[in-house]
């Protein structure tokens, strides 16, 4: 069993309803898709520190437990309704290289910046539904006046000469509402 099987994350999402499908399987930028359906797009920073990265964020960018990372949430709107929480960790030694303008992104998105440079590389995505036990879970939810008994959310690394970041996108039940 790899890593990746270890901590959940699949290569496919098993069990999955038609809508969520499209979202989660699209390889493209997920801003693009929201700012394409929605009028009033923006992008919420809602954490942005140097912290440690989760449990199973660890072996995919080759950090050690207590290691720290920059790690960067947003939330991103349509309106005033959260579609997606976005989360980001890249190793702070890859903040003074390829990932130097990170920090200051602010309410800009950080896909755009991904997509629009053609020397970013992308690994396949990964693909996990979250619950109440991954802190991802609880990280998406805490700025939220609902509650979700589980989320899907997809995964994958991007690189830029050779320094790799980790992009989680947890996908909100409000997302259906756009159409795909």
């Amino acid at each position: 069993m790899n890593s990746v099987q270890a901590s959940g994350w699949l290569s496919a999402p098993v069990s999955i309803s038609p809508q969520i499908r499209s979202w989660l399987l699209n390889r493209g930028s997920l801003t693009r898709l929201i700012q394409i359906r929605c009028k009033n797009f923006r992008v919420e920073p809602v954490f942005q520190s140097l912290s440690t990265a989760y449990e199973d964020e660890l072996p995919v960018l080759g950090l050690r437990k207590r290691e720290l990372a920059h790690v960067r949430e947003v939330y991103l709107y349509c309106g005033k309704t959260p579609m997606v929480f976005a989360h980001s960790v890249v190793a702070r030694k890859n903040l003074r290289g390829a990932w130097c303008r990170l920090g200051n992104l602010g309410n800009k998105s950080l896909g755009t910046m991904l997509f629009t440079n053609p020397v970013v590389k992308r690994t396949p995505l990964q693909f996990k539904k979250l619950n109440s036990s991954h802190p991802l879970f609880h990280r998406a939810c805490v700025d939220l006046h609902t509650t979700y008994s589980n989320l899907w959310a997809r995964r994958s690394l991007f690189t830029l000469d050779g320094q790799p970041i980790l992009v989680t996108e947890v996908f909100l039940p409000p997302i259906l509402d756009l159409v795909l």
